[in-house]
């Protein structure tokens, strides 16, 4: 029996189900952009495997630091005790995070770096006697599977038989050059209250949906009237950061500072799950009492795991070096040119880029799960591609390290799904 085989018996996948679709494929390596199945069939990770392998599948040079940690300290309890690997990742992190950042909480994973970043929010004013329970979120906003960050995400497909579970959000359009006049004055509307905790939002991309880009000097004028209320502002870079963009953190492209920011994905390199919220010197302040009920009583088993923050001091070693920075331009250029070529076709509605991330809109209707979704994927498989489409949009988000003719071979199978349409 092969492993296709052994997995239906006891395995329940996400975001799958499995009634409609039973099989999954067995990958059996995976090594740079490329990863190799059961059957010796090899396809192009055109997505870095959810945004994870950005330093590239088995990356020599960060196995290597891996295995060094693993032979001095493998875990040890955060609470009551520290480490090197922690504490010099605190350090170069801070170095490279927006300058108001000054603190770092670990955690395990996208979703509950979110949780942790509301909850910080929320005991924020509640610790000084201000309490506030609502928080702003964007539409069409995506931030993770677990109950805070479900509850600020709005895709209901994923939310549905939960959302009277949720906790007190509301939610203002993705603004635009049209709409936004009246997008801030609903946020003004919103913040009238004083009983706005914090404001949630993916900078600049919003990834789970597909994609959607913003403009950054509109967004910093809502942040600045946040602010001004007393909100704090909570960026969410699970997908966007560490070089996505073109710059370390899409938070960058905005002139005002968030106060909480929450990392996972690449953080490691994909070599091991862990995330991290980090925040400034003034959310970490109020937490600091003579009072201990006012600590923030928040904790995961594997919190800064050693062999984890190893991995992802290595990546952000790799991500400031020349070679990974030329590597970045160099995919950024390529895409520009293949959106010059792609972005008049009949079959193509839109296009948009920022930095590696890439994605076009199909001039068809599309269900985000429906069966021409799950045609397009099929299509890219057969021809070695790993796509995976979001509604009638197809994103390319490779890693750092894929090759040349390796790209040029994802935009020729788009291409050629585009005359199956």
């Amino acid at each position: 029996m092969n492993l296709q085989e052994r997995d239906k018996k006891h395995l329940w996948h996400p975001l799958t189900q499995h009634q409609l679709h039973p099989d999954h494929l067995a990958i059996v390596k995976a090594k740079d952009a490329l990863l190799f199945d059961e059957k010796g069939n090899t396809y192009i990770d055109g997505i870095a495997s959810w945004y994870t392998c950005m330093y590239g599948h088995a990356n020599d040079y960060i196995i290597t630091k891996l295995h060094e940690q693993m032979k001095q300290l493998d875990h040890v309890v955060f609470a009551g005790f520290t480490h090197e690997p922690a504490i010099k990742l605190s350090e170069v992190l801070i170095e490279i995070l927006p300058a108001n950042q000054q603190k770092i909480f670990f955690s395990d994973n996208g979703s509950t770096s979110v949780d942790v970043a509301i909850k910080m929010a929320l005991q924020y004013h509640f610790n000084r006697d201000k309490t506030r329970s609502k928080i702003i979120a964007l539409e069409d906003g995506f931030h993770g599977d677990t109950f805070g960050a479900m509850s600020v995400s709005s895709l209901s497909v994923y939310n549905g038989p939960f959302e009277e579970f949720f906790i007190d959000v509301d939610r203002i359009p993705v603004p635009t050059k049209e709409n936004f006049e009246n997008v801030k004055q609903r946020l003004i509307e919103l913040l009238e209250t004083d009983n706005v905790a914090a404001f949630i939002y993916e900078p600049m991309v919003q990834g789970a949906a597909a994609m959607k880009m913003y403009d950054a000097s509109l967004f910093d004028e809502l942040l600045q009237i946040a602010k001004s209320k007393n909100a704090l502002c909570i960026a969410d870079e699970v997908m966007t950061g560490f070089g996505k963009t073109r710059k370390y953190f899409a938070s960058e492209y905005l002139s005002i500072q968030p106060d909480i920011m929450c990392l996972a994905k690449s953080l490691t390199g994909g070599m091991a799950p862990m995330a991290i919220t980090t925040c400034s010197q003034d959310v970490y302040n109020a937490f600091l009492s003579d009072d201990l009920g006012k600590g923030f009583f928040h904790g995961h088993t594997y919190s800064a795991n050693p062999i984890a923050c190893t991995a992802a001091l290595a990546g952000i070693e790799l991500l400031q070096s020349e070679v990974y920075q030329n590597h970045i331009a160099r995919i950024t250029q390529s895409h520009s040119d293949f959106d010059a070529r792609i972005k008049n076709h009949p079959k193509v509605a839109r296009t948009r880029q920022l930095g590696v991330i890439y994605a076009l809109d199909l001039n068809v209707e599309m269900e985000r799960y429906g069966d021409l979704r799950y045609k397009l994927f099929n299509f890219f498989m057969e021809n070695g591609v790993c796509l995976r489409p979001l509604g009638n949009t197809i994103y390319i988000l490779a890693p750092f390290v894929i090759k040349d003719v390796e790209l040029q071979k994802v935009y020729e199978v788009i291409l050629a799904a585009l005359d199956t349409l």
